[in-house]
């Protein structure tokens, strides 16, 4: 199975042990979520696509993030998506350009009506980022930020 997005800079791809091979080798930084990721795909091919999913600049082909969601669309068809840029990309507008897609890719599936993120109320660029996706704040629980994005 093959899942490719892409926008004007980079192109997205769902995290696969084949992709992960394919891209491991680069000067980025695979984190613990990825391993974790590809173990659930072993044990439930289903989540396919509703994980990580791989950031890569479409001019130099390499991998600059890594972004996602949190698990399938749950029993409120709701998503909460995640993401990371590498330090040396950021403010760049690429975290805001490739979310874009993902958001888009799950609001087209039928079984997502919201996406729902967090973030701490001292990370100004991810409320940047989430305020340029459009998402409404909808709460506050000691310093975290909570958003969401209505189909």
């Amino acid at each position: 199975m093959s899942i490719e997005l892409f926008s004007e800079r980079l192109k997205l791809i769902p995290c696969s042990d084949e992709a992960f091979a394919t891209h491991s080798a680069q000067d980025y930084e695979l984190g613990p979520h990825i391993e974790m990721h590809l173990e659930e795909l072993k044990e439930d091919p289903s989540v396919f696509g509703w994980g990580v999913w791989f950031v890569i600049d479409k001019q130099t082909n390499k991998i600059i993030g890594d972004m996602g969601f949190k698990g399938k669309p749950d029993e409120e068809n709701s998503v909460e998506v995640g993401y990371g840029i590498k330090a040396s990309e950021q403010n760049k507008g690429y975290a805001t350009e490739a979310l874009t897609c993902l958001i888009e890719w799950a609001l087209h599936s039928h079984s997502v009506d919201k996406i729902v993120a967090e973030c701490l109320e001292d990370n100004i660029p991810s409320i940047k980022v989430l305020e340029k996706l459009n998402m409404t704040k909808t709460g506050k629980v000691n310093d975290m930020l909570y958003w969401q994005l209505d189909k």
